[in-house]
């Protein structure tokens, strides 16, 4: 019979991923989010019936129990950048992740990858990085023979990191960025699909896994090769940790103020996470374990970064038109 795998978030980023990946390889998969309506687009990944999108909550455990039901293997890719409302990072990163593995755990289900990030440490002073350890532990808890995956700042298509700040290069002719210096080491989203689905298919050894890609870049030279990608001279700015705070002060003001209506671009967690180097430690599996060659940034970014070109989709055949102007 047809392998069963439910996927937590399986409508965002990374899970849509796992779940283009986990159709086209023959498993039945159930999406479980929180706008169902909102998540048809899943539906194309595979044939008619086998990718269905659900409702859930994982802060309710009839909920979860729901989405398990008949499952074989479980992906849990739900967090938060952000706490809004009931969905703080200890409701979601926490004691959601817990209670997918509780639930699975009673439900006999061996195979459960849980998507955590690189920096998660109990010890931090960011709330996102102390929760994303908080539920490693639950899941380990329930199913010690998990695999869990902490990859570095993820890129792709749809993801908040290259496509916010291309779009902020807009704007004007300076780029200000937090924690400048800070180290990355991006990694493509499909390759931590790749990786997921080792773990959901039982090819990988349980435990943790960092997942970094090929190459090392601070902030600012990501920030640059992005401008080079879309043909943009911009002055990238640091801005100092102290300064990034009172802005994170002001932004939280005026949230409060309007209700959580107006959200600014920096809070204090965020400037903390900035604080520390998001890389690979060595000290934990990786993409080596798993027999993956993560993909480099540099040959993934011109496939999406296109349409923040000054021309678009037509700046390559422009270029080419003036190089052949000036050889004539």
């Amino acid at each position: 019979m047809t392998r069963l795998v439910t996927i937590f978030g399986g409508s965002g980023f990374v899970g849509r991923y796992i779940a283009r990946r986990a159709a086209a390889e023959g498993w039945r998969v159930r999406v479980a989010c929180r706008r169902p309506e909102e998540a048809g687009f899943v539906r194309t990944y595979g044939v008619v019936g086998q990718v269905e999108p659900i409702f859930c909550n994982i802060r309710d455990d009839a909920s979860v129990a729901q989405a398990l039901n008949g499952a074989d293997a479980v992906a849990n890719c739900v967090g938060v950048l952000d706490e809004s409302g009931k969905n703080t990072f200890e409701a979601v990163q926490d004691e959601g992740a817990t209670r997918i593995a509780r639930l699975a755990a009673a439900d006999g289900i061996r195979d459960f990858v849980q998507i955590s990030a690189i920096g998660a440490d109990a010890d931090s002073d960011s709330a996102y990085a102390r929760t994303k350890a908080a539920g490693e532990a639950g899941v380990l808890q329930h199913m010690p023979q998990a695999v869990v995956l902490r990859p570095s700042i993820v890129f792709g298509a749809e993801d908040e990191f290259f496509n916010r700040f291309a779009g902020m290069s807009r704007f004007g002719p300076v780029l200000p960025v937090v924690g400048g210096e800070t180290k990355f080491q991006p990694v493509w989203v499909d390759d931590v699909a790749r990786a997921a689905m080792a773990g959901l298919s039982g090819t990988a050894k349980p435990g943790i896994y960092e997942l970094g890609g090929p190459d090392t870049h601070t902030f600012r030279e990501l920030m640059q090769q992005m401008l080079h990608v879309i043909r943009k001279n911009r002055f990238v700015a640091n801005v100092p940790f102290g300064i990034a705070n009172l802005m994170a002060s002001g932004f939280g003001a005026v949230r409060a103020l309007t209700f959580g209506l107006i959200k600014g671009p920096i809070t204090h967690d965020q400037v903390a996470n900035l604080r520390q180097d998001n890389v690979v430690s060595g000290t934990h599996m990786g993409f080596d374990d798993l027999g993956i060659q993560p993909a480099a940034m540099e040959a993934v970014l011109p496939d999406y970064l296109w349409r923040f070109r000054p021309s678009g989709q037509y700046s390559t055949v422009k270029e080419s038109a003036k190089k052949l102007r000036n050889q004539i």
